[in-house]
């Protein structure tokens, strides 16, 4: 039985105009039947167009989170706008007859169950690895470990007054060696260094001298990041290498520090798995990470279970943005039977090859309060533990549970516990998400008292104090997101 929403169809749709094409259709009454096979995990019907005959749709979600589409109209577009419509149909309570499944469907399932059969068979065969090519792309990998570690001596002799537009220029030029070392991880970290000088228009060494003094502390945590990545990086291959299976480190995040994608399939060889987990979004965002030079689309959620917050993340290269689809926001409860966690800490990503949606209820929002933190003092004890490891997220994400928000003498918002402790709110140094805090003086009263608040961490290192940023606030009955 499926659970879908507007909402849902929404975030279905391929674009603006589809949306609107499909509701059209239900508006309109174009619809001429709408069926639903026995266990609700088919819709289907007729619709009728601008030829002599109508269009045939069809959305099946035999597998929940990647559900089929199938229309005999024209339009490349999937879903298509009769698909989409059909769903809206669907979500806004229309009636839908009980048939049985029509053939032509019923094959094309077979054979997509088959298709899947095979692949997890595939999937499930031993895997052969070659330890002559991988213990000949580690020692590369050493080699630009050793071009990193050069490269960063440069920039501390150069001096970060100094940086100019052809000395960042030359730096920018040299890293490229590091994705040449199976290191794009190490790259990115070296481009976020030199992104610091770089103009509004991402022009390295073209900003204003006199401007460079404000990011100097930032500079100088992101080499401290450099050298514990030359550092660390440099143990772990080197214990890789006298491993006789050559296997990747899963205690810490090292290898994806370096640029190692985790596969499924080592994920779960490693046992970095969960069964039967339930998770809700907290937050989304869409940001273009410069450094990275691709787009990141970052859910947040919260793992219902354990009250522990992940993140999923969808990595849209530049040169590749058409052919990969975007993730967009999700507003119900995702039933994973089988989540893969990356190795991480705060916050570790996670993915899944399947999910049921179903809607939230009040008792969700209650469990995600319940988790809430409720004691700054202990809270910020504990994040800046977390943050004395070089190679930590700087930014992690938490659930507080506030007493009261309000606005400061200085005027600055700030969120309080019982105890009095306080946290003040900022977007400064932030840019993963839009501006958000300026919103929270247009919310109603009612969420300024003893609600729970969807937070980012950030240590100002000029300051040496930890502010945070507001992603959402949930009440008892909903999740009022405040980025997008």
């Amino acid at each position: 039985m499926i659970e879908i929403d507007e909402a849902y169809v929404d975030a279905a749709a391929p674009n603006a105009s589809a949306i609107q094409n499909g509701r059209g259709l239900v508006a309109k009454g174009k619809f001429v039947s709408f069926a639903k096979s026995e266990d609700e995990t088919l819709l289907f019907g007729e619709c009728r167009g601008s030829g002599k005959s109508n269009y045939h749709c069809s959305c099946d979600f035999m597998k929940a989170d990647a559900p089929t589409h199938r229309c005999n109209c024209p339009s490349r577009q999937f879903p298509c706008k009769h698909c989409l419509g059909l769903m809206y149909a669907f979500a806004q309570g229309k009636t839908f007859k009980v048939a049985a499944v029509p053939d032509d469907i019923a094959e094309k399932r077979d054979k997509l169950v088959l298709r899947r059969e095979k692949q997890k068979a595939n999937a499930d065969k031993p895997r052969k690895v070659n330890k002559t090519a991988l213990a000949k792309k580690i020692k590369a990998q050493l080699g630009g470990l050793d071009l990193l570690e050069q490269l960063t001596h440069d920039l501390v002799r150069m001096g970060m007054g100094n940086t100019t537009a052809k000395t960042a220029s030359q730096i920018e030029e040299q890293a490229k060696q590091l994705g040449n070392a199976f290191l794009p991880g190490a790259q990115s970290a070296l481009h976020s260094y030199t992104m610091l000088f770089a103009d509004e228009g991402g022009k390295v060494g073209r900003k204003k001298s006199a401007s460079h003094e404000a990011i100097y502390s930032e500079a100088l945590d992101q080499l401290t990041r450099l050298h514990a990545l030359i550092k660390q990086g440099r143990a772990y291959l080197n214990n890789r290498l006298d491993d006789p299976e050559l296997k990747p480190e899963t205690d810490t995040a090292i290898a994806a520090w370096l640029g190692h994608a985790w596969q499924l399939r080592e994920l779960r060889e490693a046992g970095l798995v969960e069964t039967d987990v339930e998770l809700l979004q907290l937050a989304f965002n869409t940001h273009d990470d410069i450094a990275r030079r691709e787009f990141v689309d970052t859910g947040i959620w919260m793992n219902l279970g354990s009250g522990r917050i992940v993140l999923t993340q969808t990595f849209r290269p530049y040169k590749a943005v058409k052919y990969i689809r975007s993730d967009d926001s999700f507003f119900q409860v995702a039933g994973v039977k089988e989540l893969c966690v990356y190795p991480g800490d705060v916050n570790p990503r996670v993915r899944w090859e399947e999910m049921s949606p179903r809607k939230p209820t009040t008792k969700d929002y209650q469990t995600i309060r319940k988790h809430g933190r409720s004691d700054i003092a202990a809270l910020v004890k504990e994040v800046k533990g977390h943050l004395k490891a070089p190679l930590a997220d700087k930014h992690p994400v938490y659930a507080i549970s506030y007493k009261r928000m309000a606005e400061a003498p200085d005027g600055e918002l700030v969120i309080e516990d019982a105890k009095g402790e306080r946290l003040v709110l900022t977007d400064a140094g932030m840019t993963e998400e839009p501006p958000s805090s300026y919103l929270l003086r247009l919310v109603p009263e009612e969420l300024f008292t003893n609600q729970t608040l969807i937070a980012r961490f950030r240590h100002d290192l000029d300051t040496q104090t930890l502010r945070i940023k507001p992603l959402a606030i949930v009440t008892k009955n909903e999740i009022v997101r405040l980025t997008f």
